[in-house]
């Protein structure tokens, strides 16, 4: 890029926007109907707090008020025991724990922010697998 590093949206990033133009699917990273829940050991059953829908899960997501689009993300095992909660989280459609890694994390975080790319995102509750399309803006 041509910009001086002020007014690269890349600058603090590891990654250039090479690494993620296009169109990627990271696969199995959202909640579906099938995200593991805890069973109580001694009865057999799934706690009450960790019953949830994907209708529900993706009702939470668009709850969250935020000009950054949310997913519903799984939540552990762990988390729904510790916090009694339910079996899913909120975050950025390009969050590290969607994208594999903080820095796709922060480049995808840089193109949506800049108006040289555009970015848009499909998540399939069905799969579990979130598409990201990123494409210069003069290109789309």
């Amino acid at each position: 890029m041509t910009k001086d590093s002020a007014e690269d949206p890349f600058n603090d990033c590891e990654l250039d926007p090479e690494a993620i133009l296009g169109t990627r699917t990271f696969h199995d990273v959202l909640f579906t109907d099938d995200t593991e829940t805890p069973v109580n050991v001694l009865t057999g059953e799934t706690p009450a707090h960790s019953h949830a829908t994907v209708k529900e899960a993706k009702a939470f997501a668009a709850s969250i008020d935020t000009d950054t689009p949310q997913i519903a993300l799984p939540a552990s095992v762990e988390t729904q025991i510790e916090t009694q909660s339910k079996p899913y989280t909120s975050a950025a459609f390009f969050h590290f724990k969607a994208t594999g890694s903080p820095e796709r994390h922060r480049a995808y975080h840089a193109a949506y922010d800049s108006d040289a790319f555009t970015v848009d995102f499909e998540a399939d509750y069905a799969s579990g697998d979130l598409t990201i399309t990123v494409d210069r803006a003069n290109e789309s």
